[in-house]
């Protein structure tokens, strides 16, 4: 399915969790901002109010694109695979680079980010490339600036 969102269990507990608390904690504080604002008086000048509405115009945009995230994930377990999948820290270095040169990636979405790792997203071309990849592989792949290179998996996590 295309829209499929492939997820950690990590990551699609951390979208349940965020998902719950914007839709209580979240709207309850932002309805009080929204009322205190409106105590302020004339609603067409009054920049407290509008800042209030906009951030419930991008917490209710959040809890969408959440809810999609969710309602359309599809979980995977990447854990002791030696295969890079979603969800895999893969360390990898680019060839004509130094043996102690890596740089280490996250296969996923945002979502899935954690420890600060740099995402690289499954469906980019270095993602489409190192699907599937055992330590001590080579892959090759297009950049976007139609450069072709190649990479080699030091380790998947």
């Amino acid at each position: 399915m295309a829209d499929e969102h492939v997820l950690s269990q990590a990551a699609y507990d951390r979208l349940v969790a965020e998902l719950e608390d914007l839709r209580t904690r979240g709207r309850i504080e932002l309805a009080d901002r929204i009322e205190a604002a409106r105590e302020h008086g004339d609603l067409k000048e009054n920049a407290e109010y509008h800042a209030a509405k906009d951030d419930k115009a991008k917490m209710e945009t959040r809890i969408a694109v959440i809810a999609d995230k969710i309602d359309k994930a599809v979980i995977v377990d990447s854990e002791g695979s030696p295969h890079v999948m979603v969800g895999s820290v893969v360390t990898i270095r680019f060839e004509g680079d130094p043996p102690e040169e890596t740089e280490k990636y996250l296969v996923g979405s945002i979502e899935e980010r954690h420890d600060d790792l740099h995402v690289v997203s499954p469906t980019s071309p270095m993602g489409e490339a190192l699907m599937g990849a055992e330590p001590g592989a080579s892959v090759d792949y297009e950049a976007p600036t139609g450069a072709m290179l190649t990479v080699e998996v030091v380790a998947v996590e």
